[in-house]
């Protein structure tokens, strides 16, 4: 088994919490990337952080819980500038984010600041989330996806409020394509879908990324399951019954269980073996969402396999 680099964000979450009936804020390590790398852990695969921490004791206690996942640190680097935060509130299950902080801690990775090396090595290769709205991590991660070799998975994780300004969305769009068009797997939600192609309905969507280049396409649908687009059929595959208490971190750990099932076993050589793979990654996030919080929230794979033995 090899290991998988995991390019993107990590910040503080700020998530909307009560204290003795009052409302308050529980904080919590997090960034979709940074939770998708726990997740990779958590399930047994090895892999590597790349992303720029701040230089504060709020980024200390990220690397710290990194660490202690057994998640490497050999491919970030700190900045000069102060943890971001992401306040998080809740109408329901689904968080809302807002962003804060500038300069924005985690969007400061160059292209020089990239190790060449370890993305070489890698047998996995994911980019994504909100890192490719900033220019120099955008550059940077166009460097890693540009290297040969590895499995390369792609997540546009989309956060509509850090849309900012005319054009932002088409530039968006066009990222994405740029990236999708030569991904062994996308990933993204439906609500990723819905922002980014408004008038096209889930499967046109699929349609779409394939047609750019994607092999295999997934659309995660909340408790309805994931479509899944990996040979000429687009299929649905149904999501476990669970008690959902918060969703933080379910997209991110179906890309997690995907990216440990390919560093374990490799590319599925066929449309069955993807959907084993989709529906395992669905009870993992099963699980996440029965716990409050993202990244600590990932489960182990033993953790999966009892839960859901029958």
């Amino acid at each position: 088994m090899g290991y998988a680099v995991v390019l993107g964000e990590a910040l503080v979450d700020l998530l909307e919490t009560r204290y003795d009936g009052e409302p308050g804020y529980r904080q919590a390590i997090g960034g979709g990337p940074l939770n998708v790398a726990v997740a990779v852990a958590r399930l047994g695969g090895d892999v590597e952080f790349v992303g720029s921490f701040g230089d504060d004791a709020l980024a200390e206690r990220i690397r710290i819980f990194l660490d202690a996942a057994g998640v490497g640190l050999a491919g970030a680097v700190t900045v000069p500038a102060p943890t971001a935060l992401a306040v998080a509130t809740y109408a329901g299950p689904e968080p809302d984010f807002r962003f804060y902080g500038e300069p924005r801690s985690y969007a400061l990775l160059t292209p020089d600041d990239l190790d060449v090396a370890l993305v070489e090595g890698a047998d996995v290769l994911y980019c994504g989330s909100i890192v490719l709205l900033h220019p120099p991590v955008l550059a940077a991660a166009r460097r890693a996806w540009a290297i040969a070799g590895a499995l390369r998975v792609f997540d546009p994780n989309v956060r509509p409020r850090l849309l900012d300004g005319h054009g932002a969305l088409d530039a968006l769009r066009e990222v994405v394509a740029e990236f999708a068009a030569s991904a062994h797997l996308v990933k993204l939600s439906s609500a990723d879908a819905a922002l980014l192609y408004p008038h096209e309905p889930v499967e046109g969507v699929v349609a779409y990324l394939r047609e750019l280049g994607a092999a295999t396409v997934v659309v995660t649908l909340g408790a309805d399951g994931a479509l899944l687009a990996a040979g000429d059929d687009v299929v649905r595959i149904p999501a476990p019954k669970v008690q959902a208490v918060d969703a933080t971190g379910a997209g991110d750990s179906v890309m997690g269980a995907l990216i440990a099932e390919l560093l374990a076993a490799g590319e599925p050589v066929d449309p069955v073996g993807w959907q084993d793979r989709v529906a395992f990654a669905l009870r993992v996030a099963g699980l996440v969402c029965e716990s409050p919080g993202g990244a600590v929230a990932m489960p182990a794979r033993e953790a999966v396999l009892a839960r859901f033995s029958a």
